[in-house]
Formats: structure tokens, C-alpha cells, sequence
């Protein structure tokens, strides 16, 4: 895959549509159903995406993968690029990043790692988004080291229980979370805990960090909870 800037950064954050990630993705894949898979991912995340299925990635008939990495840096056009390939032994791996491939990922993948991997990408070759011990979605900021949030500049004080919870939904931004994943996460219940206690802190999370517009935490009837924007 291939990435390039299509406008300047936005203070937005991953998967918000108004912006937050202000960049094109090029996915190309001689298997249809895994490039429409891909685009439809990194769509629904907020990536602007063009799809093509020949000349990008190692094993396709007409051109492979690293081929097409050499000529992108002969023809002066250093944009990131992410090997997504079924050649997983360690020579095609270091071949790829040692010709100019800023990272490699093998077949069978999981889109939850692709999607972070370019997100990575693209911060460490743009300098986009916030620093790594930061997580932000809107105008909702997180620093996990000091353990500070903030909501439009507010500083909002939560709890060690509470902090963990809104971390995973940060983590998770446009995501709809079951009660049991959330249990599983923030609670480590890995035997099925009761489930009243993820929406006691769910109202206790919606009263500090959404008593303005735009509400963040949503409720998905029947399935779970999501942080993102609502419609507009």
C-alpha cells in the first residue's frame, strides 16, 4: 500500500470524517475480495482510498511488490508504503524493508493491526497525529503517561476505573464494543462478569466527557458502545 498527503493536518483524529486522517491510501491486490476488503476498512475509518489490482504487491502476476517500490524511489516519489504479502519468510521480509518499505505485514492479517499499522506509518512519515502516548478522537485528548484527559481544553478528572474504560474506547474510536469485550479489557473478566457494571460506568463516563455538544459515547442498542461523532 501506498500513502501520500492530500491536504495539510487537521487537529481532528483517526476515523473522524471532518479530517482526521488527512491522507490518501493506495490499495492494490491481484485478489479482489482482499483489496475490497481493505479499502472498505480504511473507508469506513476515514481514509480517502483509490483501489487497483495488478503492478503493487510481491507474488502479483504482472509486477511484484518490490519492483514497484524501486521504481516509486527512482521516479523521486518517496511515499510510505506497507507490504501486505503471503511471503512471509525472513529474507522477503528484510528484503522489502531494506529496499524502502516502511513495513511488512503477512497473510492472513487482522484489519484491526493493518489499519494501526498505517496509522503508524503515516505518523512516523508525516508527523501527523498525536504523539505515541497520546489518544485522541475529536476534541478528546488522552495522555496515558501523566494519565490527564482533556475535552476542548477542559481538564476532566477521572477515576483509575473510568480512565481505563474511556482508554479503550479511544483506543477504539468508531468501534461498537460489546459489554463482554469491554469487560474482558477493562474489568478482565474472562468468565463473563456482570454486565450492569460496564453501563454504571458508562453514565458515570457520559456525565464528565459529554455534558456539551457533540456527544461522544453512543449506545448501540442491543450490541454494545461506540465512540464517535453523531450524524449529522
Amino acid at each position: 500500500m501506498e500513502f501520500s498527503p492530500t491536504r495539510p493536518n487537521q487537529p481532528s483524529a483517526p476515523g473522524d470524517p471532518a479530517g482526521a486522517d488527512p491522507r490518501r491510501v493506495l490499495v492494490v491486490d491481484d485478489e479482489a475480495n482482499i483489496t475490497d476488503l481493505v479499502a472498505t476498512a480504511l473507508r469506513y475509518e476515514g481514509f480517502e482510498v483509490a483501489a487497483a489490482g495488478n503492478g503493487r504487491d510481491v507474488m502479483l502476476p504482472d509486477l511484484d511488490g518490490f519492483e514497484v517500490q524501486k521504481r516509486l524511489i527512482d521516479r523521486g516519489r518517496p511515499s510510505p508504503v506497507l507490504f501486505l504479502t503471503a511471503r512471509d519468510a525472513t529474507e522477503d521480509k528484510v528484503r522489502g524493508l531494506t529496499i524502502g518499505g516502511d513495513d511488512y505485514v503477512t497473510k492472513p492479517f487482522s484489519l484491526e493491526e493493518l489499519i494501526a499499522r498505517i496509522r503508524a506509518v503515516l505518523r512516523r512519515a508525516h508527523g501527523s497525529g498525536p504523539p505515541a502516548d497520546r489518544l485522541a478522537f475529536a476534541d478528546l485528548e488522552m495522555d496515558e503517561d501523566t494519565h490527564e484527559v482533556w475535552r476542548k481544553g477542559r481538564v476532566i478528572d477521572l477515576t483509575p476505573t473510568e480512565f481505563s474504560l474511556l482508554r479503550f474506547l479511544l483506543a477504539n474510536p468508531r468501534r461498537v464494543l460489546s459489554k463482554d469485550q469491554i469487560l474482558d479489557h477493562v474489568w478482565h473478566y474472562d468468565f463473563g462478569g456482570d454486565s450492569s457494571i460496564v453501563e454504571t460506568y458508562i453514565s458515570y463516563l457520559r456525565k464528565k466527557v459529554d455534558p456539551e455538544e457533540p456527544r461522544l459515547i453512543h449506545t448501540v442498542r442491543g450490541v454494545g458502545y461506540v465512540l464517535r461523532l453523531p450524524p449529522e
